[in-house]
């Protein structure tokens, strides 16, 4: 029974990596989408969404299968609850590669009258957590789980100062309002994505070591 319970277990994992993976490399996609404009393929990380939500709701299945008839106790249940947080945070990653895809077609081929660099830097910043967040989750690394916090203070910092940028921008330029307002969420859902790989730095401290840290 414990060497089915391991193989189930290492299939789960499996494809919460498979899943991570795809949903990073979406997020980052779609940022790259923004800077260039591409709205064909902007609509292709909308269409391709759907993988990670059916992959998100198979992990979800499997755990629940495992701990029905396996019925873990102690550190194993708390790697199947970890798995299925895990799953959920990084399907939420997708969604806000879609939503920014969807940003990016509303602002269409109009010009950008924002310089983008500091975004972009965000971008770079968050998507460095996400897989900073995967390795460590893969090594069980607490270390460089701890690191992911410090990194988060920096993309708090660059969101505020971007959106004081829009801010002005929009007292200068009100006719760009529904564009700035476009960048403002996109700004946003970077931000989050960080607080998620935040989030999953918490949830591997609560699996090995069986405690609950808040590193915001």
């Amino acid at each position: 029974m414990r060497e089915k319970y391991e193989q189930q277990l290492q299939d789960v994992q499996q494809r919460l990596i498979q899943l991570c993976e795809l949903s990073i490399h979406a997020f980052d996609k779609s940022l790259g989408l923004l800077q260039s404009q591409d709205i064909s393929k902007a609509w292709i990380i909308i269409e391709q969404d759907r993988f990670i939500n059916r992959l998100e709701q198979q992990i979800q299945d499997d755990v629940q299968m495992i701990m029905t008839k396996q019925q873990p106790v102690a550190t194993d249940l708390r790697r199947l609850l970890v798995i299925i947080r895990a799953a959920s945070e990084m399907e939420r990653i997708g969604d806000y590669a879609v939503s920014i895809a969807k940003e990016t077609i509303r602002i269409g081929e109009n010009q950008i009258v924002y310089d983008l660099q500091q975004l972009m830097v965000m971008r770079t910043l968050a998507v460095d957590m996400l897989q900073k967040m995967l390795q460590a989750f893969s090594e069980e690394n607490l270390i460089e789980a701890k690191e992911i916090a410090t990194l988060d203070d920096e993309i708090d910092q660059l969101y505020g100062d971007v959106l004081s940028g829009f801010e002005q921008e929009r007292t200068w330029h009100e006719m760009h309002a529904a564009q700035l307002q476009s960048l403002s969420f996109i700004c946003k859902y970077v931000e989050r994505a960080a607080d998620h790989a935040t989030n999953l730095a918490e949830a591997l401290f609560y699996l090995v070591q069986g405690k609950r840290y808040d590193f915001d």
